[in-house]
């Protein structure tokens, strides 16, 4: 499937979205430890859903991931350390690895939700650069990476989901008109999006903190 075996599991997503992120957010301690990268798939903020997953779990995903050449290992240390490969194995550049990297993190998104949970990773000049590249990944001779979703009712925009996953799975017919409240208003989505940068930061201070206290251990 697109240069993956097989469809990845939501954690197997979630880690290789939080070892994308990280390279961008905190390069001091990236390649990321089995405890940082848990750290972050278990983030609260900027995730959607919010995961509790043990280390034993993501050590699992860590080694399907390596399995395909999409996680690769090296030694810090004492502690071994992750880094991601998709550019190489997908043949993709590092703006499409952003938003499949934002839509790993958070979910499906519009154009405009993508520009800016992107703009830590990269800075889209603007919502068309953005939907250049949806297109792009949605039409590869190797196999579509994305796919644009039907609009939910009461939506202003079509959101955006990537397919390393599998397909998307059809939803009820009336499941739309319980989800258009919340996710109908995409500019209200995207003022929420930008105040959660403070709780990110915080996040990100928090993993860099606790990657010197192992590292001033020893462990």
């Amino acid at each position: 499937m697109s240069g993956v075996a097989a469809a990845l599991s939501l954690l197997e997503a979630r880690i290789l979205g939080v070892l994308v992120e990280k390279q961008h957010t905190v390069p001091d301690i990236y390649p990321l430890s089995l405890n940082a990268l848990t750290a972050g798939c278990n983030q609260k903020t900027s995730r959607d859903p919010v995961l509790h997953a043990s280390e034993s779990e993501v050590q699992a995903g860590i080694d399907r991931l390596r399995g395909e050449s999409l996680v690769v290992e090296s030694s810090g240390g004492r502690v071994m350390r992750y880094a991601h490969n998709i550019e190489r194995v997908l043949g993709l550049p590092s703006q499409a690895v952003a938003l499949l990297a934002a839509m790993m993190l958070r979910g499906p998104q519009t154009v405009g939700e993508l520009r800016i949970n992107c703009d830590r990773l990269h800075r889209f000049a603007d919502g068309s650069a953005v939907e250049g590249f949806l297109h792009e990944l949605q039409e590869r001779s190797a196999g579509a990476l994305v796919v644009m979703l039907p609009r939910l009712p009461g939506a202003r925009e079509n959101r955006w989901m990537h397919l390393l996953s599998g397909p998307p799975v059809e939803a009820p017919a009336d499941a739309g008109a319980t989800e258009a409240p919340e996710r109908g208003d995409a500019l209200q989505r995207e003022i929420a999006a930008l105040k959660q940068s403070v709780g990110e930061l915080r996040d990100e201070i928090e993993a860099l903190k606790s990657a010197l206290s192992h590292l001033h251990r020893g462990v």
